[in-house]
């Protein structure tokens, strides 16, 4: 069943929107007469569900290992009869880009909720928390800072973060009817979503596709660094690579920077063997959104 990732600003009620959202969602499941609908239920999993303290994000592997404890237990969640709110961060663009290929693998559907809060108001929060024991606690000051600097603000305009729905700070509620109509369906039919190459787990038809993943996606490095480097000087752009298009953004992209990219996109794609005529475009699609 559908999967709802919420995303925001450290501090600014994610959790609050969540339990809004499971509150609202197993009333309306109590209250249908549909069999169907009936018996659904919601699954809520976040930093206190999982048992992580604030602290998870101090450090880069304590933090990697934290996604894998919520990447995890999502896929575990997911299942015919199961409504799952992903409350946390969310803030990484491949993470999410990861947990919609889950849901998708499922022939579910999925949406994702960002909480519109002010970064000042955010701090004033997250201040008061640090300063309440008897909750669940803020961040440092320091933590909070960099989860902010690094936050990746979802884009409604890819296909992992859509339907997207924002939640302004001032709103009393979320959308609840908009966010059950895009996942549900309006008519009582639950929805179902079909399967692409991307998502299918299914044993590579041919031996080399992993030789051709490496060899294709490090031919389109080499051409944006060669690009850039009889370009030097100028910023943005976009690079010609093989009839696709890779559209640079506003400051130069380092070779480090294009690699870590490379490994986000062979990690998601080395089980969902995509046929080797889609390696090519499907990097640039991956690599356009990153710099989006």
């Amino acid at each position: 069943m559908p999967l709802i990732l919420v995303s925001g600003y450290p501090s600014s009620g994610k959790t609050y929107r969540s339990n809004q959202l499971v509150e609202h969602f197993q009333t309306k499941i109590q209250a249908s007469s549909e069999a169907h609908i009936s018996r659904l239920s919601v699954v809520l999993i976040n930093d206190q569900t999982l048992g992580l303290s604030r602290d998870v994000y101090r450090e880069a592997r304590s933090e990697k290992d934290a996604r894998a404890a919520e990447y995890s237990a999502v896929k575990r969640a997911l299942g015919r009869d199961t409504i799952v709110i992903a409350d946390g961060l969310n803030y990484i663009k491949g993470f999410r880009y990861q947990l919609y290929c889950e849901a998708k693998a499922v022939q579910t559907p999925g949406c994702v909720v960002h909480i519109g809060a002010p970064i000042e108001q955010c701090r004033k929060i997250n201040k008061k928390l640090l300063n309440e024991p008897e909750s669940d606690g803020g961040y440092q000051d320091d933590v909070f800072e960099n989860l902010v600097y690094r936050y990746e603000e979802p884009n409604g305009m890819t296909r992992w973060d859509s339907p997207l729905f924002t939640v302004p700070f001032e709103d009393a509620t979320p959308p609840f009817e908009s966010i059950w109509n895009a996942l549900i369906g309006t008519e009582g039919g639950l929805k179902k979503v079909k399967p692409n190459q991307a998502t299918v787990m299914k044993p590579a038809a041919e031996s080399d596709y992993l030789y051709e993943l490496d060899k294709t996606t490090q031919e389109v490095l080499n051409a944006i660094m060669g690009w850039q480097k009889d370009h030097v000087g100028e910023v943005g752009g976009q690079v010609p690579i093989g009839g696709d298009q890779v559209d640079l953004p506003a400051s130069a992209v380092s070779l480090p920077q294009l690699q870590r990219i490379r490994r986000q996109f062979i990690s998601l794609n080395r089980q969902h063997s995509l046929a080797k005529t889609r390696i090519h475009g499907s990097f640039v699609e991956y690599l356009n959104s990153s710099f989006a």
